[in-house]
């Protein structure tokens, strides 16, 4: 089964995947692909331009090729922000959506605390695009109308 997690940063997909995927399961996490192709020392969350651009290259491979097991493993796969064509594409394979959204005041809190100013512009984005500007509290709930 793919399962794709989607909410704004600092939600809590990453603490979802932690209680829901076994250890033989495959995880696609733009976040640890891109601090695993950083230098030591780099922050958590790169949002340097180019490490960011090699690990979005990154986990297409991966993606391509975890789809191609499905039948042996289960994939979560965070995606923040999808285009309407990898919504399409999710939806062609099946992919269970899962919506983690704690409330936008809790989000922004865990940003300011936790992650870069810049992070800041992405909630509102996500906020503006993904929930149409309302802030209501979702976890775990899996939805088609994407």
């Amino acid at each position: 089964m793919l399962y794709v997690i989607t909410g704004p940063p600092a939600s809590g997909k990453s603490t979802w995947i932690q209680a829901h995927a076994k250890a033989k399961d495959v995880v696609i996490d733009l976040d640890r692909i891109t601090l695993a192709l950083t230098g030591p020392g780099a922050p958590q969350w790169s949002q340097d331009r180019i490490h960011v651009r090699i690990a979005q290259r990154a986990r297409y491979a991966a993606i391509d090729e975890a789809v191609q097991h499905l039948d042996e493993t289960d994939v979560f796969l965070i995606h923040t922000m999808p285009s309407p064509k990898a919504r399409a594409k999710y939806r062609h394979l099946g992919a269970k959506i899962i919506v983690v959204d704690p409330g936008e005041e809790v989000v922004r809190e865990r940003v300011a605390a936790m992650r870069s100013p810049a992070m800041d512009g992405v909630v509102t984005r996500w906020y503006r695009e993904y929930r149409r500007g309302g802030s209501r509290p979702v976890t775990a709930q899996t939805s088609r109308e994407w």
